[in-house]
């Protein structure tokens, strides 16, 4: 389970946008882990089933949050329009950090994929991180498939943007 614990952090970390909320969910996967130890101990798919309850439990919520936020920011507002100024942001390309740069640039996109709005860092994070299909995205998120495609291919300039203005270029991300 230790050699799980990253992946299943850093899962929890993309979705939900929060280092401390995902500690949080990392915590209840791996109590999850527990309560099905047996069955997990000999399981060679053991890292696919943490990924999964991290996937599923942040999905939950970042879509708590996110009716939470809307609630109260439409009270403060009394709009209910969800625009905002959302022009920051970057796509989601896995980089592995091989030394200092690397992880120096690692940390930069990884804070830039979170800067993203919430409707464009999940669809970019289910997609590119756990390599979930449009149409299982869409479903997930209760969204139509139209909007994850544009909410992705947003997602992706924004980000390609935001990496840009730090110095980071996409053939660096590539080569990750």
């Amino acid at each position: 389970m230790r050699a799980h614990q990253n992946l299943v952090f850093s899962s929890a970390v993309r979705i939900t946008g929060n280092a401390a909320q995902a500690e949080d969910i990392a915590q209840e996967v791996f109590i999850k882990a527990y309560e099905h130890f047996d069955n997990l101990r000999t399981s060679e798919t053991a890292g696919g089933w943490l990924r999964t309850v991290a996937r599923n439990l942040s999905l939950n919520y970042a879509t708590r949050h996110r009716r939470r936020w809307r609630l109260f920011s439409e009270m403060a507002t009394g709009e209910e329009d969800e625009g905002g100024d959302f022009q920051d942001g970057l796509p989601s390309p896995e980089v592995t950090a091989d030394g200092t740069l690397g992880a120096q640039r690692s940390v930069l996109i990884e804070e830039a994929l979170r800067s993203l709005p919430e409707h464009q860092r999940l669809p970019l994070v289910l997609y590119h991180f756990e390599e979930m299909p449009y149409e299982e995205i869409a479903a997930q998120l209760k969204i139509s498939l139209a909007k994850v495609k544009v909410d992705i291919h947003r997602g992706r300039a924004a980000l390609a943007k935001a990496l840009e203005r730090i110095g980071v270029t996409a053939d660096e991300v590539a080569q990750a």
